[in-house]
């Protein structure tokens, strides 16, 4: 019933009385020719206009059922409908039966009042009193008065028949206004018509709506309520006059916020919740830590004193304590719910990503994937970051994609209505900084920061609407920043007339503390008592923070036990044996290659399968796919995880990995590696996002150690995108917050003259990071040294992030293959590799060192100008770099006299900055004659690549036989066209 596809306010809008009768008079004549919503709702009125069971003064009249139905479809219940011309009841009045007249005004008076409902719904929020300082103009709008829907004067006391919306069968006009006012327009405003979903609607009118909506907390409610404020409010008090002049970012002004996230764990643990992950930036993290997340407070006040900044304590380089992270169990009523807060860097938001992948492993782990209940994230925001960084929208785009969504994320802004000193008109250009919510219908609710119940009562609403829908919600807190964007700015160099305002304004604990006071909830003894007692517990734990010893950071608790940090530098180079059985071999090779009878292929992928078939049948030939899948297939065998992730990782960006297929019939899909037990596999094309996405593997491998986490780039010069979640996350994680990582990062890179976007994944940059064994640098050449580079990241015992710059050309390169000997037995990764044809290494005068798919042009070449005496090695690890290993092969060529170091890439770009020290000192250690390496390569760049492929070959053909001391740039052409 109603009109489909449309709400009924956009089309009964500016109806008129005349409209409604000529209507009407159609009914009359043929009822079929009137819109459906229409037709039921003078059904109704017709029936009650033959039925005179009323006195003629109590019009309008109509049937609660089919009114509502017409006027409202979010209101629409299954009641029965009158019939036309209904049985008049027993014990009504004699009256003669309503006129047409009648019926208009009464259709026109109810439709008015309606649209006046659901004006209030949709902008209600515009006149609500959200801004503690006063200083935001929020005038009444003149849609949200009577007189703009057509009732003024005596009209305002005339009762409206409104079929139990708000809750009343019967009001008048007034009433109707009060109600609303109450509803939508006090410390609370609802933004959630943008919603789609009519039950999800229907459930935020029912908690909002109604003369009987008051917010109501019982007085032990209010005392727990006021208590925290008043923690809030000290625990930055005392800070401040310990700490004078230390940047803390208080969350003075905002103090609201640490009740309500009690009420989230409270109120989330008494519908299911068991978990919460927690991120968020600087404003107010040392009171979350100590207030909410119970983190002792003499530890914070060890770290204050800079007990934290003496990495022998934990080890790791350590951060400033508004940066760091914890994790800890609160109970309330008998349950036990456990909370981590993952560290943030600088970077605004972009912790964002990270929680909401470590959540979605959590989920994973528990089984939790379909429900969604136990586990919640919770995002803290400020409000210019959450209107003005990007990564905000990648997040919320997540919410509702397969692989991605966490089953809803509860995200908290505080609003400052500042952002450092920028105001919020020269900030965004929308009126909230929550209105990017509304892409994804987030119900958002905007909340006086001054009124703690209020914002308690909005977060209770929001935890009770995600664990119910699964979705995110939003709390736009307004509140204030008491000093600048740290305690050491002076705001009142940029906003003069708010920071007037905001020195004149009481805190939140006098405010609310009166309201108690008057209500006789509370007296001012008790709320000196409160006060009393907490600062004299920070003074004993200020007292015991300067002899606080830490314990050794325990790294490896929980799903990380069986784990540990490397012994030393020389572990963390070590390789294990990762090759397999033969039969287990066998067993993959038939997953791999056998299709489903019900699934019809592509004539391609066909042909593939065919190509991999005659692979495991010759046991020769294995290209990178097959080499890829293997490592998957067999981890998947001895019970790891699998997760895959990037724009285009199902069929591969160079249409290689096929490790999803489509059936061409219907597209239902098939993937291999999920056949295989123990393990689970997943492989998802990702959101077209760089940064949100490789923030989101990062948290998920965060989490869980056990499944080897990748994430692909489409091409590997896309990760600028998300360069921050490199530098602040993977390269430096484990050094600033004790957090280790095994994401594996898989970048296409290689020089075939497609352009400066689609050549470089810019190897400099990521060398450039290495120190302290971070991070692994790879770049390999064979599909086995791929496969076992992939099996090592989980055999050995610990984690590391993993860079691969993977190949392009050499998905399909004729010499870019391997054996079925290579995948088996005792082998493993091979850091450095010699090339297939090298000459005797007495013969050997020339070293050409270099990494990745250059070396195959170098080989080529080499073996095409049939020259005898040189040499080339692949350096298949850059970082941690294979010194010892380089130092031995210099030693086993006893006639050695010229090293160089060979590389597409610019001087100023690629390996050779990074390389050159360690091959000089290899040289030295191996005592000969040589000791300074050479460079043959592209000279240095302000682009990474050309993008002309004439150019192109004429620049690799001099590279090549700069790098062989001959001309080969004719071989080079010649076994290009071969």
């Amino acid at each position: 019933m109603g009109f489909e596809g449309q709400d009924f306010g956009d089309i009964a809008a500016g109806v008129s009385p005349a409209f409604i009768e000529t209507l009407y008079a159609r009914y009359q004549t043929s009822p079929e020719s009137v819109e459906p919503a229409w037709r039921s709702l003078f059904d109704g009125l017709d029936g009650i206009a033959q039925n005179p069971s009323w006195e003629r003064a109590s019009w309008p009249l109509t049937s609660t059922d089919d009114l509502t139905a017409a006027l409202d479809p979010t209101q629409m219940e299954a009641a029965p409908k009158p019939a036309k011309g209904g049985a008049k009841p027993a014990t009504a009045p004699a009256a003669a039966p309503a006129s047409q007249a009648d019926i208009v005004r009464a259709a026109a008076d109810s439709i008015r009042a309606q649209l006046l409902v659901r004006t209030y719904r949709v902008r209600g929020h515009l006149a609500a009193t959200l801004d503690p300082l006063g200083l935001s103009s929020r005038e009444l709008p003149a849609d949200l008065t009577p007189e703009y829907h057509g009732f003024s004067g005596a009209d305002l006391d005339r009762k409206v028949y409104m079929g139990g919306t708000l809750g009343m069968e019967w009001a008048t006009v007034r009433d109707i206004v009060a109600t609303l006012r109450a509803n939508y327009c006090g410390n609370v405003g609802l933004e959630y018509m943008h919603i789609a979903d009519v039950e999800e609607r229907r459930f935020l009118q029912e908690r909002m709506e109604g003369q009987d909506k008051a917010i109501e907390f019982t007085d032990i409610g209010k005392k727990a309520i006021l208590n925290k404020v008043i923690e809030a409010e000290q625990w930055e008090r005392f800070c401040g006059k310990k700490y004078v002049g230390t940047k803390r970012f208080g969350l003075d002004g905002g103090e609201s916020m640490i009740p309500a996230l009690e009420s989230v764990i409270k109120s989330g643990g008494a519908l299911g919740v068991r978990e919460i992950v927690f991120g968020m930036a600087h404003r107010g993290r040392l009171n979350v830590l100590s207030n909410v997340m119970a983190k002792p407070f003499r530890v914070i006040f060890h770290e204050f004193g800079g007990g934290s900044d003496n990495p022998d304590d934990v080890a790791g380089s350590g951060d400033v304590k508004y940066h760091l992270g914890t994790s800890t169990d609160r109970e309330f009523d008998g349950i036990s719910v456990h909370m981590s807060l993952v560290a943030n860097p600088s970077h605004l938001e972009a912790e964002d990503p990270v929680v909401l992948g470590k959540v979605r492993a959590i989920q994973t782990i528990a089984g939790d994937l379909n429900e969604h209940k136990a586990s919640l994230p919770v995002l803290i925001h400020g409000d210019a970051a959450f209107a003005g960084q990007g990564i905000v929208w990648e997040c919320l785009g997540f919410s509702g994609i397969r692989g991605y969504n966490t089953g809803g994320c509860l995200h908290f802004i505080i609003n400052n209505q500042i952002g450092f000193t920028t105001s919020p008109q020269f900030a965004r250009s929308s009126p909230y900084p929550s209105d990017v919510a509304k892409g994804v219908q987030a119900p958002i609710f905007h909340v006086n920061g001054d009124d703690p119940e209020a914002v308690t009562f909005a977060t209770k609403m929001a935890i009770e609407f995600r664990q119910r829908f699964h979705r995110d919600v939003v709390i736009d807190m307004w509140c204030y920043r008491r000093f600048g964007h740290n305690e050491g700015d002076e705001p009142g160099f940029t906003q003069p007339l708010m920071y007037a305002k905001i020195r004149q304004h009481p805190p939140v604990s006098e405010i609310y503390g009166q309201k108690l006071i008057e209500q006789n909830v509370v007296d001012r003894a008790w709320i000196d008592s409160a006060v009393s007692e907490f600062t004299t517990l920070l003074e004993g734990e200020f007292e015991a923070g300067a002899s606080y010893k830490p314990n050794k950071a325990d790294w490896f608790a929980g799903r990380w036990s069986g784990l540990h940090a490397p012994a030393d530098a020389e572990t963390s180079r070590r390789s294990v044996e990762t090759g397999i059985e033969q039969k287990l071999f066998d067993s993959l090779g038939r997953t791999l290659t056998t299709v489903p009878e019900d699934l019809t292929i592509h004539k391609t992928l066909a042909r593939v399968l065919d190509a991999k078939r005659e692979m495991f049948k010759n046991g020769a030939g294995f290209d990178w796919a097959t080499g890829e899948a293997l490592a998957f297939g067999s981890l998947l065998s001895e019970g790891y995880g699998v997760r895959l992730s990037g724009q285009d990782s199902g069929r591969g960006t160079f249409s290689q990995r096929h490790a999803v297929w489509t059936d061409q019939t219907d597209e239902h899909k098939y993937r291999p590696l999920e056949t295989i037990p123990h393990g689970t596999f997943e492989v998802l094309d990702s959101p077209l996002s760089e940064y949100g996405v490789l923030g989101f593997e990062y948290g998920y491998a965060l989490a869980d150690p056990k499944t080897l986490v990748l994430w692909e780039a489409q091409f590997g010069d896309f990760a600028n995108g998300a360069q921050i979640m490199i530098d602040q996350f993977i390269a430096s994680g484990e050094s600033k917050w004790l957090r280790a990582n095994g994401l594996v990062m898989l970048l296409p890179h290689g020089y075939e003259g497609q352009g400066p976007e689609h050549s470089s994944a810019r190897i400099e940059r990521f060398l450039q990071l290495c120190a302290q064994d971070n991070i692994q640098i790879a770049n390999c050449t064979t599909p086995a040294n791929y496969y076992h580079l992939l099996r090592r990241q989980m055999h050995r015992p610990f984690r590391k992030p993993l860079v691969v710059f993977t190949p392009k050309s050499l998905l399909r390169h004729k010499l870019a293959v391997s054996k079925t000997a290579e995948f088996l037995g005792d082998s493993h990764f091979k850091r450095l590799l010699s090339d297939p044809s090298a000459p005797a290494d007495a013969d050997v005068t020339r070293l050409v060192l270099c990494t990745g798919k250059v070396a195959y042009d170098l080989i080529e070449a080499r073996d095409a100008a049939e020259d005898k005496n040189t040499a080339i090695v692949r350096v298949e690890q850059l970082y941690p770099f294979p010194s010892e290993a380089l130092t031995k092969r210099f030693q086993n060529l006893p006639n050695l006299e010229t090293v160089v170091w060979a590389q597409e890439e610019p001087k100023n770009n690629g390996a050779w900055s990074f390389v050159e020290p360690f091959i000089e000192a290899s040289l030295v250690a191996a005592g000969g004659p040589v000791q300074r390496p050479r460079y043959a390569g592209r000279a240095a760049a302000a682009s990474p690549a050309t993008g002309l492929m004439k150019r192109h070959l004429v620049e690799q053909g001099a590279l090549v036989a700069e790098a062989l001391g001959h001309n080969v740039r004719g071989e080079i052409r010649r076994t290009r066209k071969t």
